[in-house]
């Protein structure tokens, strides 16, 4: 059936949109494809409802390749099910939580994995049943703090999950694996330019997992790539290389110092080479400093908890990798009441020893190894220590990843260095173990006929997102690009003459393209001048647009590839075949 666009519900915008940052944002909104109704919500129009549709059919025919059941579960769960894993807390504000008329609590589901559990609990009891694997496509919710840029942070968007229950992990193994092929062909048939990522799991739980960034500047993700080899890491995921440690005898005794004013790092380097302290024979290095970051983390149920952190004088701390590295505890700085509630937190001079003396748990970045010297505060106003060697006059308690990653970083395993990269999640897959099913008393006999927990997989793939991303990396100056395999429209004909042969000749070409099986949007809009028509044809991106102008007196159209940018003449005769070679149908 061909779309006419003088009855199509479709108003473009010449204007971008106050509010919007991002080009997938200005072009999607500009193009009729949504439209905004709250901060990070958003109306589906028909053009955007057609992409999200078309993207749906891709990942639909890829779970089910894979031998993956569809199902639907609701959005609207009762609290129980996520107090049995502690997910009610663990997930802090970002939950949607409400209320029923009888006061019973629910919440507007995020993810699926208590729901996925309980269901396989009910309905499977043999090991003959397994494995299995469930999807859904479904709205979820999360209560952004910032939602911004459109569809690709909202409070509510459209995600595959899928869950696989196995019996034993070479099966979890199995379908992990089978998850990351399709994942890639859904990726790869979409033309969207990513990486897979080693990723932290979060409140998710489990133990192997990575992520699908798109690269894209406009992403809130920062990634990191190996210059020689191909590996890849969310920045949270990186590890930091452990130094080899050094011997501890001979190194000269701690010593404290008076260092007015040095409450900066670059102030103490300052001072440090004014007294012409050395290390190792050398001038000191901001390398050299250990600068202590007091912090409150918070676990799930529990009381705040002052905490040292430890980070060599030129590295910043990073928040995101902090907050990583203690989940599903949350981190926030020691403010100035807790500086004033505990005296030995002198501000601009705290050290590792004060914390340690006062009971308080010190981390430190794997960089301070035992037998490394450091300059670092003395727990005194305008004083400082140097020669503080770790494991003889500090140990801590353990080790952190919290400073920020670098360009130029070494990569694992000799692969040369990291570069850093933006990109957007798309996907993430994890291998959960039996955190759930254990949750949930999940029992099944094996094949001995004794009584086993199964082992789970949990998948995500952005739906709603993915128009986002696609929007970001194949737009140009003129509007969107859309990829023929998800594109609202095979092909966009226009009557750019007001000629009335042009006009029937129009009307004959979009109802043989139609009959040969291309979806056709016919801009047949009589009071609309060719400028017009032009521009939203470039706006709104179909792959291929056909013009029936100028050219038509002498038997030729014009076929313009919206993804490539070249135009043609064609035969009038042999629109419909150069139209489906190129449309690729």
């Amino acid at each position: 059936m061909i779309t006419r666009m003088s009855s199509f519900f479709l108003r473009t915008l010449r204007e971008d949109p106050a509010d919007a940052e991002v080009p997938s944002h200005k072009l999607l909104v500009r193009a009729g494809y949504v439209r905004r109704v709250a901060p990070g919500v958003y109306s589906w129009l028909p053009l955007g409802l057609r992409v999200l549709h078309n993207i749906e059919a891709v990942v639909r025919r890829e779970m089910d390749s894979i031998g993956a059941q569809e199902i639907r579960l609701p959005a609207l769960l009762p609290r129980e099910y996520y107090e049995k894993t502690g997910r009610w807390t663990e997930y802090g504000d970002s939950l949607l939580r409400l209320k029923d008329r009888k006061g019973a609590d629910y919440l507007l589901g995020p993810t699926h994995e208590e729901m996925f559990t309980d269901l396989v609990k009910g309905e499977y009891s043999s090991y003959k049943d397994f494995p299995v694997t469930l999807y859904q496509i479904q709205t979820k919710y999360r209560d952004e703090e910032r939602p911004r840029a459109g569809i690709l942070r909202g409070r509510e968007f459209i995600m595959k999950d899928s869950y696989s229950f196995t019996m034993d992990d070479e099966g979890l193994e199995e379908a992990y694996q089978a998850h990351r092929r399709a994942y890639q062909s859904v990726f790869d048939s979409l033309g969207v330019e990513y990486a897979i990522c080693a990723a932290t799991s979060g409140a998710m739980g489990g133990s192997a997992s990575e992520e699908f960034l798109a690269v894209s500047p406009s992403g809130e993700d920062t990634f990191v790539r190996a210059t020689d080899g191909d590996y890849a890491a969310n920045v949270e995921a990186v590890v930091t290389p452990h130094p080899a440690e050094r011997p501890i005898e001979g190194l000269p005794a701690a010593q404290v110092y008076e260092t007015p004013d040095a409450t900066t790092m670059d102030a103490l380097l300052t001072w440090a080479r004014t007294e012409g302290l050395t290390v190792d024979g050398r001038p000191v290095e901001l390398t050299d400093t250990l600068k202590c970051l007091v912090v409150k983390i918070t676990k799930p149920g529990g009381e705040p908890e002052l905490t040292g952190i430890l980070l060599p004088g030129d590295r910043e701390a990073d928040m995101k990798r902090l907050e990583a590295s203690v989940e599903p505890a949350t981190v926030e700085l020691a403010s100035e009441e807790d500086f004033a509630k505990n005296p030995f937190l002198v501000k601009g001079y705290v050290g590792p020893k004060g914390l340690a003396d006062n009971g308080v748990t010190v981390l430190a970045d794997p960089r301070v190894v035992t037998g490394t010297s450091w300059i670092t505060g003395a727990d005194e106003k305008n004083h400082h220590v140097a020669n503080m060697v770790a494991g003889r006059d500090f140990t801590p308690d353990g080790f952190i990843e919290a400073a920020e990653i670098r360009e130029g970083d070494p990569a694992p395993e000799g692969m040369g260095t990291l570069t850093l990269e933006r990109g957007i999640e798309i996907g993430h897959i994890f291998q959960l173990g039996r955190k759930y099913t254990e949750a949930f008393d999940v029992q099944i006999l094996d094949v001995n006929g004794k009584r086993s927990v199964p082992t789970m997989g949990s998948y995500g793939l952005g739906v709603s997102r993915l128009i986002a991303v696609l929007a970001e990396q194949m737009h140009d100056d003129k509007g969107l690009r859309w990829p023929s395999a998800v594109a609202p429209f095979d092909v966009h004909v226009v009557i750019a003459n007001k000629d009335a042969a042009a006009g029937e000749a129009a009307e004959e070409l979009a109802a043989s393209l139609d009959a040969a099986g291309l979806e056709v949007i016919f801009d047949d809009r009589p009071k609309v001048g060719p400028g017009v028509k032009f521009k939203d044809a470039e706006l709104l991106g179909m792959p291929v647009v056909v013009i029936v102008g100028r050219g038509f007196a002498d038997g030729t159209v014009e076929l313009r590839n919206r993804l490539t940018g070249e135009t043609t003449q064609v035969a009038y005769d042999t629109a419909v075949d150069a139209v489906r070679e190129l449309a690729g149908k």
